[in-house]
């Protein structure tokens, strides 16, 4: 079965990569990847992948115009050696963000890069928590847009916490707090923020109860923490014993972890979808995607169903914890 699979890692998260070869029993093909002088991009593929289905991970963060091109160009790369199928695994996709216009003369940057990725050869993608789910149909490919929802609540079943309440850092985040939610058996608290101007957040209105209960913020994506630690500081004015924080994608640009550091954080827990290239603080727990990023490749390559993996993880994840009630 594995005889026809390539595993490829570009330089943006080889750490998650190695941890997916490691799972799958695959060596990854080695990648030669240098900068010329003026700081163009080469790639060489150091092995033949004729008639192989290839998987490429690398998320497109930050650098993320580096990031980005240099999958365009392994991509490119692969499809001029004769690769079967190219299935790009970003685990997390760049530029999710600038998905429509909000103001006039604005890009819709996400559709830009969705066509790029297709016009480069990719046939399938597989990427985690996109910003927004309508970005699928940015593409005229399969999009594999997967949960780490399971993966975090199994993290937070461990930690045996009582009295829970899921909070939604803001309206837009509500469903993904309330399937949370439904896995914990708890009750649900939502955020209402205005946004003034581009990275900055200010809390107006509190849906639901959090006092004497141990509160976890919920997200996709955890850029400057602005939003999110200021969320924290929140409950605990409104009477949370403890805050803990999940996200699947830990950005953490300018002062982040800074302010994760922040005492009215007990815990902050995030997925290697991104590496993180800075000292952390020891409250933010890393929990990896490698072990289902490895099924899921598994049951890509054989044409299984990947519903049959995804509602698994959830039944798993929900058994564990009603036995624990």
């Amino acid at each position: 079965m594995k005889k026809h699979i390539t595993l490829l890692s570009g330089s943006a998260n080889p750490a998650l990569a190695q941890k997916v070869s490691e799972s799958m029993g695959i060596e990854l093909t080695p990648v030669e990847i240098k900068n010329f002088n003026d700081g163009e991009t080469y790639v060489r593929i150091s092995k033949s992948v004729r008639g192989s289905h290839v998987f490429v991970i690398q998320p497109t963060s930050s650098p993320a115009n580096d990031n980005l091109m240099e999958l365009l160009i392994i991509v490119d790369a692969l499809k001029r050696a004769s690769a079967k199928e190219i299935t790009a695994v970003i685990p997390y996709y760049g530029y999710g963000r600038q998905d429509r216009k909000a103001t006039s003369r604005e890009p819709i940057t996400a559709k830009l890069v969705a066509d790029l990725i297709e016009t480069a050869g990719v046939d399938r993608v597989v990427t985690f928590d996109l910003h927004v789910d309508q970005i699928q149909g940015f593409f005229n490919i399969p999009v594999d847009n997967l949960e780490a929802m399971p993966i975090l609540a199994e993290s937070i079943q461990g930690r045996k916490l009582k009295d829970i309440v899921v909070v939604a850092p803001d309206a837009g985040g509500t469903t993904r707090a309330r399937r949370l939610a439904k896995l914990l058996y708890a009750d649900l608290a939502v955020i209402d923020k205005r946004r003034p101007a581009h990275g900055e957040s200010k809390i107006t209105y509190l849906i639901g109860e959090v006092k004497d209960k141990t509160a976890i913020l919920i997200d996709d994506i955890i850029d400057t923490a602005g939003t999110i630690s200021s969320a924290a500081t929140e409950l605990k004015k409104r009477g949370a014993k403890e805050v803990y924080i999940c996200a699947t994608h830990p950005i953490f640009s300018g002062e982040a972890l800074k302010k994760l550091a922040s005492k009215d954080v007990k815990e902050v827990i995030v997925t290697d979808s991104i590496i993180i290239d800075k000292k952390i603080d020891k409250k933010i727990k890393v929990v990896s995607l490698a072990p289902f990023l490895s099924e899921l490749i598994t049951s890509i390559y054989e044409g299984e169903a990947m519903g049959v993996i995804v509602k698994g993880k959830y039944d798993k994840a929900k058994e564990k914890w009603t036995k624990k009630k």
